[in-house]
């Protein structure tokens, strides 16, 4: 039961950014900021003493931690010593801890990445045999994990593709897991399509000759299909392999859609409380789901109002480009999902222009089918299809 209620929270973060009951409230809240901007003032004094609590921000020098190389230095910026800029970067910083403590533990390498935005991401690798070891992966998979969660919860997965030699890599993006930026906010998901392209530049380059291939869950797979519009990244990729991608999530009222980029502009951080407790399931397995909101690199807050917005314009996107998708694809969707639309998958399969295509819709499942009671099925059928391609 616990389980379940818990469940309901989280899968309910979507929806409740839809729902006129929260579009009411962040109206509420903005009003007296809508009027405070109408007076007639152009400037105000600043607070005595405002300059003396400023204090220099940490500079994010991302090391590489497999590898010992430094990265670019970022811009270190002066910020006032108890931002939240500050207190976002403390708590990163702690889960990047926990994030590389769980891959020394199990012996997963990991790399700290630097990007162009002076962040920093996680990075990990699931590959059994030593450099020197004469086994040799087959090929490769990249791993894009879904909205507020981070690639080690697949580990199970990776594991089994292991089994078939093939080497796998997770990136944690933006605002999740160990990487940088506030918990669960992601200020563009252009930033997570621009890094994924980074990462697979730099996988290849390791392992040359080899066969890539993408898996995305939701949010994690309408990431990749964005990539994939750029000919440079489907050149290099050979297939994905998808799970309830996020390509369709339509909002409660097509006034939340015009409104949703003025509210995320004005209030980006903006959380919406105690409105997502009637969400939808995402699992029918309460031990799975324990597992999942237990974990302290899973996001269990209410979704972010730049957050929502990025998905509903991704989604966007998605669906007016579909047909210019040529890569070889595997979708699989619970018919019964009621966080990303099973009919986007449909929609995906039936305009995507790749000759070798593949849609699974499996009644009665829900959204996250690598922890529901028919997991060893999905990842069987992960197994069948990418096993005659490497």
């Amino acid at each position: 039961m616990a389980g379940s209620m818990q469940a309901a929270e989280a899968a309910g973060r979507i929806s409740a950014l839809l729902s006129l009951l929260a579009l009411r409230r962040l109206i509420a809240l903005l009003q007296p900021l809508a009027l405070l901007l109408l007076l007639p003032f152009r400037w105000r004094g600043a607070r005595p003493g405002a300059a003396a609590a400023a204090a220099a921000a940490d500079a994010v020098a991302a090391s590489v931690a497999s590898g010992g190389k430094k990265g670019k230095a970022a811009v270190v910026l002066r910020v006032p010593a108890g931002s939240p800029i500050v207190a976002a970067r403390r708590q990163a910083s702690a889960r990047r801890e926990i994030a590389a403590r769980r891959a020394r533990e199990a012996g997963r390498e990991y790399e700290l990445i630097p990007t162009h935005r002076g962040e920093t991401l996680f990075t990990q690798c699931w590959w059994p045999h030593g450099s020197s070891s004469a086994i040799k992966p087959r090929a490769l998979v990249v791993v894009m994990h879904g909205l507020n969660e981070h690639s080690g919860r697949y580990d199970h997965l990776a594991r089994r593709l292991n089994d078939i030699g093939v080497k796998v890599y997770g990136m944690d993006w933006t605002g999740h897991g160990g990487s940088d930026g506030l918990h669960g906010y992601v200020q563009s998901l252009d930033h997570a399509v621009s890094d994924l392209k980074m990462y697979l530049k730099k996988i290849l380059a390791e392992n040359p000759g080899l066969p890539c291939f993408c898996f995305g869950h939701s949010t994690g797979g309408g990431i990749i299909l964005k990539a994939m519009l750029d000919p440079e990244v489907d050149s290099c990729v050979e297939g994905i392999f998808l799970t309830s991608p996020a390509v369709r999530v339509q909002p409660a009222h097509p006034i939340i859609k015009v409104m949703a980029p003025v509210f995320a502009l004005i209030a980006p951080r903006y959380q919406f409380t105690a409105s997502h407790r009637n969400g939808p399931p995402v699992s029918r397995d309460p031990e799975a789901l324990k597992a999942k909101y237990s974990d302290q690199l899973v996001f269990t807050g209410s979704i972010r109002v730049r957050t929502g917005y990025e998905i509903l314009r991704l989604t966007s996107y998605l669906q007016q480009h579909l047909h210019r998708i040529t890569v070889p694809m595997l979708v699989m969707h619970g018919a019964d999902d009621m966080v990303t639309d099973p009919q986007g998958s449909q929609k995906l399969y039936e305009e995507a222009s790749s000759s070798d295509k593949s849609l699974n819709l499996y009644n009665g499942l829900l959204h996250d089918l690598l922890i529901e009671p028919e997991k060893e099925k999905i990842m069987d059928n992960i197994v069948d299809w990418l096993s005659p391609r490497i």
